[in-house]
Parts: C-alpha cells; sequence; structure tokens
C-alpha cells in the first residue's frame, strides 16, 4: 500500500521523472522505480519480483473468514501492483503472475528489452550538480 502511494505521488509531481537504477530494485520498488517517465540501470544492476506477504506477528488464530479476507487482501495488492508494471512495460499480465507466484530477478539487459527501463547506462552526475535525497521512513 505504501509503495502504491508513492508510486501515485510521483506520478504526480509537476516535472519530469528520471529513475536510475544504480545497484538493485527490490519489491515494491519496482512500481516506485516504474513511475520514472525517463528510467536507467547501470549495467551490473538487477530488479527483484515477487509475490505480495502478509505479515502476521505473535500468537495468530484465524477463521475460514479471516483466512479469505487476507488472501483476497494479498491478491488485490498483486492485481495493482501488476497493472503499474503492465502499463509502465512490455509486460503482460501472464509475465507478472508468474514473476509473484515464482519469484524472479532479471539483471539490466532483460530489463530493457522488456521496458522496465529505456536504457542501460552508468551514472554520470555533472560537476557541481545539487543532489537532493529522498528518505521515506515508516
Amino acid at each position: 500500500m505504501h509503495g502504491i502511494n508513492i508510486y501515485n505521488v510521483l506520478r504526480g509531481l509537476p516535472f519530469r521523472l528520471v529513475t536510475h537504477n544504480v545497484g538493485n530494485v527490490d519489491s515494491i520498488g519496482n512500481a516506485i522505480f516504474l513511475a520514472g517517465e525517463d528510467r536507467y540501470a547501470c549495467p551490473h544492476s538487477t530488479f527483484m519480483f515477487h509475490g505480495v506477504s502478509y505479515p502476521f506477528t505473535g500468537d495468530v488464530n484465524l477463521g475460514a473468514k479471516q483466512l479469505r479476507e487476507t488472501l483476497a487482501s494479498v491478491e488485490a495488492d498483486e492485481a495493482r501492483i501488476g497493472l503499474i508494471i503492465q502499463e509502465r512495460s512490455k509486460l503482460n499480465e501472464t509475465q507478472t503472475r508468474t514473476f509473484f507466484g515464482d519469484a524472479h530477478t532479471m539483471g539490466a539487459t532483460e530489463a530493457l528489452s522488456v521496458g522496465i527501463v529505456h536504457e542501460i547506462k552508468d551514472v554520470q552526475i555533472p560537476h557541481g550538480s545539487t543532489v537532493v535525497t529522498l528518505m521515506f521512513q515508516r
């Protein structure tokens, strides 16, 4: 949910967003990365996709109703994330469902071939540039 919120906010910003994978983008980070209009990856970077999980803590005792509700929530989250991936890349529903069922890690070359990134290139920050870091904490 938080990753989808970040994706939506980034998509609504009044400037052209550039995202650049400089190491690895994992999990919901893929949806956040896909918010970029221009998307790049360093040659040795990776993207890891997996299904949504539900964090049970403590001594949990669930009945059939709660289990169905939890499963429905997980499936809804996977569907929302899958739609973002499909809208912002060349991947289709079958491929994204496979990623959710059998975690998948791809390198920069595969990411380029499926439209996750537009170009493979090293980071080049021009001398004198202002570097801004955003940090989101839970």
